[in-house]
């Protein structure tokens, strides 16, 4: 231990030790939180989201749930939304972006989903008392019928695609696992080539079981353990770098970042790369189905608040030390993929854990994001369809050691054609970087800033051109011209991607 600390302190940046201290620190902290048996234990089972046939009233109305989800549960949804495939991106963005503008774009980047978070969460209870229980009805609520059909559409082609993403990244993860076994018994010249296919459809067969659960309130379970899978896959990367950084006695690097053979290059990987981080950050859309779970006292906006705060220090810290550190290790030849990439080849049971944590995180991943498109599927059939057996009619199925399950046929039906083109659309586009980045692009500016600042102008009744009102406009103004930028390039990087 000692050697490492004076290697560490020998380095050309003395903020090295500072970080490691830092980490030290900090992650302590969160394995008090997350790693607890007591804690996790609360989050999982006294304060999970629970159905019950009594009813809870809210300004007179009645309401048959009881909310009871707490900072901690919060947190852990936030996490488990967050920190997905979007994180194992971070050190090919920062090397494309190099030593100043990698980690500004970072922190830039975290400040703003901070401010959409704050925004957003005061949205939950409308003017006049209603719940605005997800994303479509606060905008309906404050913005009208036309503008909530626009954001559902981008809302849910956001989350369609994060599920495309959260495919192949599994199927990549899987592939890694077993080329690295490859590798460690056969030498690192073997020829080690696996194809993703299987692995896709293995996912897809297990996500089509987990979609049959009921609806995001049964979830606490699925979304706490996903949370610490993501720590725990963060963290190896994390170890990873800094180890590899140690052996190679400098960091690597520069400050402009990957040389390119062109500037018009640079520019259209410098867009994907702000696609790439605009897509690990924000989680705006599902904000407020993860307040609808929190209990009233406090106030859910406060406790959403609150837990944002965490969510994102955390998220943040790992972002920049995996971005920063991945970089320092590999330089211009950093991988697209921290742990699939290949920069890291022993200990080969330690990145084959690493993926594994990945793999079990995206499979709750994968339900967060899908459960708000099946929640809305199942309301909207109801109402189109009241007389309609195949979507009214309810069968309880009787499992051993869990209580009766009640399903109708709809969910079955619509749940497995879901997986099943998220799982076909994923095939033909596995292109890890640049899909990233076209998904974050497209949905950053309208869904994680249009929409929340409109709708705060509504809540505060804020009136047009006076200071508040101006500084966010000029904010959102800002934020789009990034968002467009990243749209390009990413979207270039698509086509090239599968034309050549």
């Amino acid at each position: 231990m000692t050697k490492i600390i004076r290697s560490v302190s020998s380095y050309p940046v003395p903020c090295l030790t500072s970080l490691l201290y830092l980490y030290i620190r900090t992650t302590s902290q969160y394995i008090q939180v997350f790693l607890s048996p007591f804690q996790i234990a609360k989050m999982a089972f006294d304060h999970s989201f629970q159905v019950e046939d009594q009813q809870g009233s809210h300004n007179g109305k009645l309401d048959p749930l009881i909310r009871t989800g707490t900072v901690w549960t919060c947190t852990a949804h936030i996490i488990t939304a967050v920190i997905g495939s979007g994180v194992l991106s971070l050190a090919w963005s920062t090397a494309q972006l190099g030593w100043i503008a990698g980690p500004v774009s970072l922190l830039c980047f975290a400040i703003v989903t901070y401010i959409s978070a704050f925004l957003l969460a005061d949205c939950y209870w409308s003017n006049d008392g209603r719940r605005n229980r997800s994303y479509m009805e606060a905008v309906r609520n404050n913005l009208g019928e036309r503008q909530a059909w626009l954001s559902v559409l981008l809302q849910y082609l956001g989350f369609y695609g994060t599920a495309i993403a959260y495919t192949f990244t599994t199927a990549t993860c899987m592939r890694a696992i077993q080329k690295s076994n490859c590798y460690h018994k056969e030498g690192r010249k073997a020829q080690c080539e696996f194809k993703d296919s299987n692995y896709m459809f293995l996912f897809g067969a297990i996500q089509i079981i987990l979609s049959l659960i009921p609806d995001f309130h049964e979830m606490a379970w699925l979304s706490v353990f996903a949370a610490i899978m993501s720590f725990a896959y963060s963290s190896i990367g994390l170890a990873l770098g800094l180890a590899k950084v140690i052996g190679n006695g400098r960091i690597k690097g520069g400050i402009s970042g990957i040389p390119m053979r062109t500037p018009i290059q640079k520019v259209w990987r410098v867009s994907q790369a702000l696609g790439d981080i605009a897509f690990a950050y924000p989680y705006s859309t599902i904000l407020l189905e993860i307040e609808d779970t929190l209990k009233p006292s406090p106030p859910e906006s406060q406790t959403m608040k609150k837990s944002s705060q965490i969510a994102i220090f955390f998220t943040t810290f790992f972002y920049l030390c995996c971005g920063c550190f991945g970089y320092a290790a590999f330089g211009d030849v950093t991988p697209g993929n921290l742990l699939t990439g290949f920069g890291f080849y022993e200990p080969f049971w330690l990145v084959d854990f690493a993926n594994l944590c990945i793999v079990l995180h995206l499979l709750g991943g994968y339900q967060v994001y899908s459960q708000p498109i099946f929640a809305f599927v199942d309301k909207w059939a109801s109402e189109k369809f009241p007389n309609s057996s195949f979507v009214t009619k309810f069968y309880t199925i009787k499992l051993p050691l869990v209580s009766p399950y009640k399903i109708n046929l709809l969910r079955p039906f619509f749940r497995t054609i879901y997986v099943f083109t998220t799982t076909g659309l994923a095939m033909y586009f596995p292109f890890f970087n640049q899909v990233l980045g076209l998904l974050g692009a497209f949905t950053f500016w309208p869904l994680t800033i249009y929409f929340p600042v409109k709708m705060y102008f509504v809540q505060r009744k804020i009136t047009p051109w006076s200071k508040k009102w101006t500084i966010l406009q000029i904010f959102s103004m800002a934020c789009l011209i990034v968002g467009i930028f990243a749209f390009v390039g990413s979207l270039e990087g698509v086509i090239s991607a599968k034309l050549y």
